[in-house]
């Protein structure tokens, strides 16, 4: 008898709860393909379908993070049934060059660099992209 009320209590202290919901975008309402859902504090996890949904089960009381690239992430408390609305990362992005030896942010370039139109790449006979560009 002992035994059994012992594996009972184990199973109710480990239980863990069934979190679902959709994540949609706060701007228009559309759901988001491929967003994170992470358990925190453990590396279990998650990712939303075509329709935004998840499903998820987690620790009682657990709490999970949702983030998906170029939106802020939130944390927030495991229930079933979850509207999560994620808001856009208002970042601005800085252009990026690409030069002889890599890459450069526009912002950081110290030398003389131009514009190459794709009319004048049009007028140039050449095997491929790098052999047009050379002497632009």
């Amino acid at each position: 008898m002992f035994l059994a009320c012992f594996f009972l209590s184990l199973g109710v202290a480990l239980a863990q709860t069934e979190c679902s919901g959709t994540v949609v975008s706060s701007d228009d309402g559309q759901p988001i393909i491929g967003a994170s859902v992470i358990v925190v504090g453990t590396t279990d996890g998650a990712i939303t379908d075509i329709d935004g949904k998840f499903s998820i089960s987690v620790p009682k009381d657990g709490r999970i993070t949702i983030s998906y690239v170029g939106m802020v992430a939130k944390t927030l408390k495991a229930t079933k049934n979850m509207v999560v609305k994620l808001d856009p990362e208002n970042s601005a992005l800085d252009e990026v060059m690409v030069v002889a030896y890599g890459t450069a942010k526009k912002s950081t370039f110290t030398g003389s660099a131009t514009n190459v139109d794709s009319k004048k790449l049009e007028k140039v006979q050449a095997a491929d992209a790098s052999k047009a560009l050379e002497g632009m």
